[in-house]
C-alpha cells in the first residue's frame, strides 16, 4: 500500500520504518527544513523501543547509553535525603532518530513543506502541503504531535490541548561545563529535588553524536515551575523578539531578562548542585505541559499515533515508548486487514493504553498543578 505519514519525529519514523520493512511505500512529511537531527537529548529506552529496533535488526542502538546507577532525592541543603538503587539507562535521542531514518527511503522523507490539511474519500486519503502540492494515499497516519493538523479530521470537536498550569524549564550542558559542585553530586545518578509546586531533576545523557565516554557526555536538567493561567503561559512563551509561541521556546529564543529571572529563582529555590547547573546553562529553553486525550484514534482512512492522539506528561518517560507501541499495533493490523478495518482494530487496542498512560501522567504531575 501507499501510506502517508504526517510528522517526521520518532513516532512517524517508528511507523514508517516498520511499514517500509513490510514492503509498503511510505512518505513522511516533516515541516521542519532539514529534518530533526541534533534536536534531542536522551530518553529512556523502554521495552517497546527495543522491540521496534529488534524488528528492524538494529536493537544494538538502544543498548548504548549512559547508565544512572541509582536514584537520589536531594535535601534543601544539598545533601542526599534518600537513595534507591534503581539503575536506568538513557540512550541518545539523535542516535535513535538516525537509526530509524536509515530505514526510510531518502525519497520518502520530505522536509520543509508543512502539511496544511488532510482529506479523504471512500477510496483514498489526500495530504495537502503549504506549497500547494497534494499527495494521494491509501491511508494517512497523523504522527504530528501536540499541534496535530490531522487530529482535526479524526476528532473535529476535540482539537485543543489542556494546559496543566506549569512548565518545564530545561538545559543541556556539555559535561565539561558542569560545575564541580554539581558533577560530584549528580553524575552517575538520576537526581530529584521536590519543593512545593515544583520539582527539579537531572541525569547524564549521551553526547550529540552518541558519545558515552566520561568527559564527552551531556547533563540534562529539568525544572518544573508553576505558571498558572493562560496570561502567565503567554508571558512565559514570549520570545526575545516579542512573539508568543503556542507550546515551547527553543534554545536561543528565551529573552535575556527571563534567563536572568530563572537564575535568580534558582539561587533561592534550589539546592547547590541544581542551582549550579541552572546558572551554568547559557541558553535554557522551556516547554509548557499539556494534556490531550482523543476519544478516537481513527476515522476512515486516517489514524492518529503518539502525541497526536494522547499528549502525556513527561514525568511518565513513556512518550516515545507509547508511540512505538502504537506503531507496532498499527502495522500488525495492516498485515491482516484492509486499511479502514485495520485502523478500527488499531483504535480498539490502543485507546485503552493511551488513556491509562495519560492518567498515570496526571497522577505524577498532580502536585505541580496550581491549586
Amino acid at each position: 500500500m501507499r501510506i502517508g505519514i504526517v510528522g517526521g519525529s520518532l513516532g512517524g519514523l517508528f511507523v514508517a520504518a516498520l511499514l517500509h520493512a513490510d514492503g509498503h511505500e511510505v512518505h513522511v512529511f516533516e515541516r521542519t527544513a532539514g529534518g530533526l537531527a541534533g534536536r534531542g537529548a536522551g530518553l529512556v529506552a523502554q521495552h517497546e523501543i527495543f522491540e521496534v529496533l529488534r524488528r528492524l535488526g538494529t536493537e544494538s542502538v538502544a543498548r548504548v547509553g549512559v547508565v544512572a546507577y541509582e536514584r537520589v532525592v536531594l535535601a534543601p541543603d544539598g545533601s542526599i535525603a534518600s537513595t534507591e538503587p534503581t539503575p536506568q539507562m538513557q540512550v541518545s535521542w539523535d542516535g535513535l532518530y538516525r537509526a530509524l531514518l536509515a530505514h526510510v527511503p531518502a525519497h520518502g522523507y520530505h522536509v520543509g513543506d508543512a502539511v496544511t490539511a488532510v482529506e479523504q474519500t471512500a477510496t483514498e486519503a489526500i495530504v495537502e502541503l503549504a506549497s500547494g502540492k497534494h499527495h494521494v494515499f491509501d491511508g494517512v497516519i497523523g504522527a504530528d504531535g501536540l499541534g496535530s493538523v490531522v487530529r482535526a479530521l479524526v476528532t473535529p470537536t476535540q482539537r485543543d490541548n489542556g494546559y496543566a498550569g506549569y512548565v518545564a524549564w530545561r538545559g543541556l550542558l556539555p559535561e565539561r561545563d558542569v560545575p564541580a559542585v554539581a558533577s560530584s553530586m549528580l553524575f552517575e545518578r538520576f537526581a530529584f529535588y521536590f519543593m512545593p509546586g515544583g520539582q527539579a531533576l537531572g541525569y547524564l545523557v549521551p553526547g550529540p553524536d552518541g558519545e558515552i565516554t566520561p568527559g564527552h557526555r551531556r547533563y540534562n536538567w529539568v525544572w518544573y515551575r508553576q505558571a498558572p493561567g493562560l496570561p502567565n503561559l503567554r508571558r512565559t512563551l514570549t520570545d526575545l523578539e516579542g512573539r508568543i509561541h503556542p507550546y515551547s521556546l527553543a534554545r536561543g529564543e528565551v529573552a535575556d531578562g527571563d534567563v536572568e529571572t530563572l537564575r535568580k529563582a534558582a539561587r533561592t529555590a534550589l539546592p547547590p548542585a541544581f542551582r549550579a547547573v541552572v546558572e551554568a546553562e547559557p541558553t535554557p529553553f522551556v516547554q509548557a505541559i499539556f494534556d490531550h486525550e482523543s476519544t478516537r484514534m481513527a476515522s476512515g482512512r486516517i489514524a492518529l499515533l503518539g502525541d497526536a492522539a494522547f499528549v502525556v506528561r513527561p514525568h511518565t518517560a513513556m512518550g516515545a515508548a507509547k508511540a512505538a507501541g502504537d506503531a507496532m499495533t498499527l502495522v500488525a493490523a495492516l498485515r491482516r486487514l484492509p486499511v479502514r478495518e485495520a485502523f478500527v482494530a488499531y483504535e480498539a487496542e490502543r485507546l485503552p493504553v493511551g488513556r491509562r498512560i495519560a492518567a498515570y501522567g496526571r497522577q505524577l504531575g498532580a502536585a505541580l498543578q496550581p491549586a
